[in-house]
């Protein structure tokens, strides 16, 4: 469906709206349009793209640098074309250390249907796989300012990677995300939190509301349970995508392995997604 400008400001809205309420809610990560159709159909209020599921579904390893900002630009526009709800990004590091690549990734994402994006503190360098803080500040700076000049609502999520690289420094990830929050960023997310204690000093030391990635210690909680703790929203990164994957490769090794074909009698029937996709 084509997103006019009134629908783009609409969705943009509507986004903002969800961080706004008394409630935490959950965005669920869609990896291509079919999965956006159905899990539109299950209810969710928003949805997000997910690198991983995307990289995985090109046959690449995620968080290599092996996807291009074409390659993600056109999987959002594919999945935000798919559905109604309002649609966020994954942009991993903005596709260039300079925060004017990082400003062009998101004006180029404001072209694609989607109504948010968020920005890695990330370098795609395995030595040194965390810009350094006065850039990593440039950088969402640029993104946020990039962001404001859209002609519809943009929520920008700012991400501190520590824990996913080996700085398990929260002190460090605070002092990154209070310094993405005095630069702009509408939404803060310091994936791979330890623990309750942690996700609880997060977002506790910032204003604007706080993402909690639901994976590791955050998979074990529930959604009362890490609003409880601050969480404003929760996504499920590619928890989902992933799930897919084991089911099939349960499925087909047990082909492989035995010569059988039980767990695909266990699959849903064509004819059940074929009725989702068509509602």
């Amino acid at each position: 469906m084509d997103q006019s400008a009134q629908e783009l400001t609409a969705r943009g809205e509507r986004l903002r709206e969800l961080h706004r309420g008394p409630d935490p809610f959950v965005i669920a990560n869609a990896w291509d349009a079919g999965s956006a159709r159905l899990l539109g159909g299950l209810g969710f209020a928003a949805l997000a793209t997910t690198s991983a599921g995307l990289a995985h579904g090109l046959g690449r390893a995620d968080g290599a640098g092996l996807v291009s900002r074409e390659e993600t630009l056109r999987n959002a526009s594919v999945i935000a074309a798919a559905t109604d709800l309002p649609v966020s990004a994954d942009l991993e590091d903005g596709f260039g250390q300079a925060p004017e690549e990082v400003a062009r990734t998101i004006a180029e994402a404001g072209a694609t249907g989607i109504v948010g994006g968020s920005v890695e503190d990330t370098t795609a360098d395995p030595h040194t796989p965390i810009h350094g803080f006065e850039l990593a500040v440039e950088r969402v700076r640029a993104a946020v300012e990039a962001a404001r000049t859209l002609p519809f609502p943009f929520t920008l999520t700012a991400r501190a990677e520590n824990f996913l690289h080996g700085r398990p420094d929260l002190a460090d990830t605070i002092r990154r995300l209070r310094a993405f929050e005095e630069a702009g960023a509408d939404v803060l997310f310091a994936p791979g939190l330890p623990d309750a204690e942690a996700i609880r000093a997060v977002c506790s030391s910032v204003e604007r509301p706080v993402n909690v990635l639901a994976s590791g210690a955050a998979a074990g909680m529930s959604v009362t349970e890490l609003g409880a703790l601050g969480a404003r929203r929760i996504s499920l990164g590619s928890g989902l995508s992933r799930s897919a994957l084991a089911g099939a490769l349960a499925a087909a090794g047990e082909v492989a392995d035995r010569g059988t074909f039980a767990r695909m009698t266990e699959a849903v029937s064509k004819s059940e997604v074929d009725g989702w996709l068509r509602d």
